[in-house]
């Protein structure tokens, strides 16, 4: 944000919390269930992508979760108004259903928003997932690709010309033509969804959420193998930023220049930042 401070949910606590330079941690709004994914509009407020709620089970000293909570109440996307803490309700589902898992989120040139559906796990079933578009003033929700599995983190190209997917159990990153607002130009069969493929993983890495840099390259947050991937935009070079976290799950850019990184680090519970060797794209809506 503009004062240095950092917004971010989380998810088991149902807040979307403010982390200042100094470390404290105070909460701007109580949404319930589980906060998932946050973005600035263009009229300055933050929409969250709720995803109703986890089971949390603690293994190996980190807290996971390991299914759709009983009191799981519906996915949502929300709108927080900054300066009140107000959440209001934008979307709860579309013409095909309710959203299920929404889980993170971007914004367009444009002012609409590109956000992701994860689905929900339960003990003998588990949703597809899909991408979404909306707008901010609450006129306009659609289902643009369906299904995928475990769609996780979004974001777009530096010039909004294609949208990234990674997803989390198949650890894939996926990219879409832009044919125009809440529209993709499919590619021929027997591409998925029309997607083109990024990049694929080798052994067990999990996609999470994602940032792109000034260049292009996509910084997806990595789980088992702790860390940040940074991956070409044609996929022709890979690397690895290994972190102290086997559950690192964002990234997002700040400081001058946005050369500094700002990740969450999940399993232990915390927000760290670091020097990154290219400043990160300017986000619409937010970094002037």
């Amino acid at each position: 944000m503009a004062d240095g401070s950092v917004l971010l949910v989380e998810i088991a606590r149902g807040t979307l919390s403010r982390v200042t330079p100094d470390g404290a941690v105070t909460v701007v709004a109580e949404t319930g269930g589980g906060p998932n994914g946050a973005a600035i509009g263009p009229d300055g407020a933050c929409y969250i992508c709720n995803n109703g709620g986890f089971e949390w089970r603690e293994r190996h000293g980190m807290l996971h979760p390991v299914r759709q909570a009983d009191d799981y109440d519906g996915g949502r996307i929300e709108r927080v108004d900054l300066d009140t803490g107000a959440v209001t309700v934008l979307y709860t589902g579309t013409e095909e259903g309710r959203l299920s898992g929404p889980n993170d989120i971007v914004f367009d040139r444009d002012g609409g928003f590109w956000f992701t559906d994860i689905g929900k796990r339960r003990d003998r079933d588990q949703d597809l997932g899909g991408i979404y578009y909306g707008r901010a003033d609450g006129s306009l929700i659609k289902q643009v690709i369906y299904p995928m599995v475990t769609p996780n983190g979004i974001a777009l190209s530096p010039d909004d010309s294609r949208l990234y997917v990674a997803e989390t159990v198949t650890g894939r990153l996926w990219a879409f033509d832009i044919a125009g607002p809440g529209e993709i130009a499919r590619r021929p069969w027997p591409a998925p969804n029309g997607a083109e493929l990024v990049c694929g993983l080798p052994g067990y890495q999990l996609f999470d959420s994602m940032a792109v840099d000034a260049a292009g390259n996509v910084c997806v947050a990595t789980i088992w193998n702790g860390g940040i991937t940074v991956v070409a935009p044609d996929g022709g070079a890979v690397e690895h930023m290994a972190l102290p976290d086997a559950y690192t799950t964002n990234i997002c850019f700040g400081g001058p220049d946005l050369a500094t990184a700002y990740v969450t680090l999940s399993g232990s519970g915390r927000l760290v930042s670091l020097p990154w060797p290219r400043p990160g794209l300017a986000l619409h809506h937010l970094n002037k």
